[in-house]
């Protein structure tokens, strides 16, 4: 069985950093590709990021382009989202996914992933 946990999430002032994690279990990391996205109160899930299954090609939304870097650690099954210069904006709920394959082409829509974790909460304070 496939589980997605992040961590990492918290209350930060604007301006602050953040890392999130997501540990995953029951399946190598190697053959997926992963992805980042969010959901703010009274909207939809957003895409944050993503990484290719090589970790060698990431992709951004525009909106964390120059604050935000997702990165991968195969070794440790970990994904990772660094956060900084965080804004109130960014205020939601984390989740991280998997996509299964080895793919490498940027895959903002939820509906191509697999799994979804449970999701970790990040407050971000004017």
């Amino acid at each position: 069985q496939v589980q997605l946990v992040e961590s990492g999430g918290g209350l930060v002032q604007a301006g602050g950093s953040l890392r999130l994690s997501c540990a995953v279990s029951g399946r190598t990391l190697t053959s997926s590709s992963m992805g980042w996205f969010r959901r703010a109160p009274g909207k939809e899930r957003e895409f944050v990021a993503a990484i290719s299954w090589s970790g060698l090609i990431t992709y951004n939304q525009d909106s964390v382009k120059g604050r935000f870097t997702i990165s991968r650690d195969n070794a440790k099954n970990t994904v990772y989202l660094q956060m900084n210069s965080l804004e109130p904006e960014d205020t939601a709920v984390y989740y991280c996914a998997l996509r299964l394959g080895y793919s490498s082409d940027n895959a903002p829509s939820p509906h191509l992933y697999s799994y979804v974790g449970q999701g970790t909460q990040v407050t971000v304070s004017s």
